[in-house]
């Protein structure tokens, strides 16, 4: 691959891998169109005429940072041409559990691993194949669990050890799997390792962590953290600063120490001794950074809203820890590995997926949560095209010896339907359009709990009612520099708790969640909307679920099969067919809110699934219809 330089063209970067998808990633950010980076007359602008157009609005350090980038990589994506290798993660249907808020066992208004197997016949008569538990290890509990003190223990508000075992036996009794969080990025404070570095300079641990002396009362570099400002600490009794991209007692690990790479997989192999069929890794792509912690571009902290962020979401090392972690541990017990990776976009997906490099299974892309030119923290309304756009491009373009999960929701982003629409009119259909796409997409749906009854977003009253720790950060940095209730407006948007409220299983009092008190309250839409309910109604969004997984199961042409677009340029038209050999689907989706004419179908169709019970001329709002084509045919 060519050495960058400023004397490289944009066409150029935009070919590469790194620079095709930070490219793309600022143009989302912008709300703005590849489009633009495609015509020759820009893509032949080189990269110092670049610096001189844009004046003062893009700083020299930007494109420096930009040319570093692009030369740490010097692999492109393999051109595979070849059929998809089958694999039981490629056919599952997954279910993210976040134990807090899932089911109380014990009465205590938490969450707990007896809940959870309470629950085990319920996801396996949804259809389930395959569970994803959020973090469950011993932990003091400051980003609910994802600040690990003890990665061989069960967080003692969830359960014991045995507890686990008995989940692990009982899950696999139903021929379901399990896949436990890795957060390995960074520990809570409280873990020995970090103690033992804080506590003695010589301690070999010190190295595990990055550990920084005080100069000139400063923090080390200009990184922000994701929880709201440095991602500094500063320990005065050593006169020092240690690292921390999340919460003040998240410490970021360094994975350029060979022993503490020894001691994640040491650990990861532990956990599949026991029987646990895979990883989701968190934010694992920030584990490699570049060498001295360079300073954040500000440009680039501006755009992104975090300062520092490229100088760690694609590390020089990231494929190779990646790499010798499947090798060390994944490969010996054929575990599956997702990975969650932020800010990571299609070509450098792909080199962190194919299957010839040996390194994740699978990743998760946010580029689809927020459409253009919107963050999280925007209250603005979902349009579903560009939904629509990400996944054209992802499946025309996403090679067979790679493989995409499918997915609008987890515990860190608010509800999809409030997204898409608040009326509440539309909540049923939307919610099995969304559904119907998820789960006919090439890829592998991984479905949150609440998501199935159609979950929305709470009405939380103030802010006193959230617990999530990046919300209350957030909250008090804003009202610094406005009022409380812009800045409760803003929370409210995007705070991670909407999706953290119990599951709502029955009408009764706390939602049929717990006996008592939950840690997190919601407000009253468990009294229609519940898992009960909906059991008991064949109409129901719970139902819908059920009836579509069974679809996917039976039909290997909506997994494996080719997927074919049309009315490609169609607003609020989503068209495609899925085909494997003798087997055709056709699935025609209404995207907006306004009746649409039905394409033209030549083709000797079945109706098998709609989100409507009567028929009608027109395509009604958010309308989706799976047909079954029994003959070939062409749309018109």
């Amino acid at each position: 691959m060519q050495t960058f330089d400023m004397n490289s063209r944009i066409k150029e970067v935009y070919h590469h891998p790194v620079g095709h998808d930070a490219m793309a990633k600022i143009l989302l950010q912008l709300g703005k169109s590849e489009k633009w980076l495609t015509n020759p007359l820009v893509g032949n602008i080189k990269l110092k005429s670049l610096a001189k157009l844009a004046g003062n609005k893009i700083d020299e350090d930007f494109f420096h940072v930009l040319i570093r980038l692009l030369n740490s990589e010097q692999d492109v994506p393999s051109k595979y041409t070849g059929e998809v290798t089958p694999k039981w993660w490629k056919e599952a249907v997954f279910y993210q559990i976040y134990p807090r808020s899932f089911k109380d066992g014990n009465g205590d208004g938490i969450g707990d691993l007896q809940g959870i197997i309470s629950k085990l016949d319920y996801l396996k008569d949804l259809g389930i194949d395959a569970l994803w538990l959020s973090p469950i290890y011993d932990s003091p509990n400051d980003d609910n669990g994802y600040d690990i003190r003890n990665y061989y223990d069960i967080m003692t508000e969830f359960g014991t050890m045995q507890d686990f075992d008995l989940l692990l036996s009982e899950i696999h009794k139903r021929e379901m799997r399990l896949i436990m969080d890795l957060v390995v990025n960074h520990t809570s404070d409280e873990h020995e390792w970090f103690q033992s570095a804080l506590k003695d300079p010589d301690s070999k641990y010190r190295n595990y962590y990055f550990f920084r002396p005080n100069i000139n009362d400063q923090p080390p570099n200009n990184w922000t953290s994701f929880f709201s400002g440095s991602a500094w600490n500063y320990y005065e009794e050593s006169d020092e600063w240690a690292l921390h991209l999340f919460s003040k007692k998240q410490m970021d690990l360094n994975w350029d120490n060979p022993e503490l790479r020894a001691d994640v997989a040491k650990m990861v192999r532990w956990w599949l001794e026991k029987g646990v069929d895979g990883f989701r890794l968190d934010v694992i792509n920030y584990i490699s950074k570049f060498d001295g912690l360079p300073q954040g571009n500000k440009t680039i902290g501006e755009l992104m809203g975090y300062t520092g962020i490229e100088n760690y979401f694609y590390g020089p090392n990231l494929h190779k820890y990646l790499h010798e972690l499947k090798i060390n541990a994944f490969e010996p017990y054929n575990a599956f590995s997702v990975g969650e990776t932020p800010g990571i976009g299609i070509e450098m997906s792909k080199l962190l997926t194919s299957e010839d490099r040996r390194e994740l299974d699978m990743i998760f892309s946010f580029d689809h949560l927020e459409p253009p030119g919107k963050v999280r923290w925007d209250d603005y309304q979902y349009d579903l095209n560009a939904l629509k756009a990400y996944y054209m491009k992802w499946q025309k373009t996403y090679p067979n010896n790679c493989w995409t999960s499918l997915f609008y929701e987890n515990h860190d982003n608010p509800r999809m339907i409030s997204k898409v629409n608040h009326d509440p009119v539309y909540r049923d259909v939307i919610g099995k359009l969304l559904a119907v796409i998820q789960l006919t997409m090439k890829g592998t749906p991984f479905i949150y709990q609440g998501q199935e009854i159609g979950s929305i977003n709470q009405k939380f009253p103030d802010i006193t009612h959230l617990r999530d720790v990046e919300s209350l950060n957030l909250y008090n940095e804003l009202i610094e520099i406005g009022t409380k209730e812009a800045a409760f407006k803003t929370i409210l948007a995007g705070s991670r708790d909407h999706a953290r409220t119990p599951v709502q299983w029955s009408a009764e009092r706390f939602g049929g969640f717990s006996s008592t008190e939950p840690w997190l309250s919601g407000d009253d839409d468990y009294l229609t909307y519940n898992v009960e309910n909906q059991l008991s109604n064949e109409n129901s969004i719970l139902r819908f679920y059920q009836n579509m997984i069974q679809l996917r199961k039976k039909h290997k042409s909506l997994i494996y099969g080719d997927i074919i677009f049309s009315h490609e340029k169609t607003k609020d038209l989503f068209v495609y067919e899925r085909r494997l050999k003798d087997e055709a689907f056709l699935i025609v989706c209404n995207l907006g809110t306004q009746n649409k004419k039905r394409p033209r179908l030549t083709a000797n169709l079945e109706l098998v699934i709609s989100n409507y019970q009567e028929v009608a001329i027109m395509l009604r709002p958010y309308e989706v219809n799976i047909y079954q084509i029994k003959n070939t045919g062409e749309l018109v």
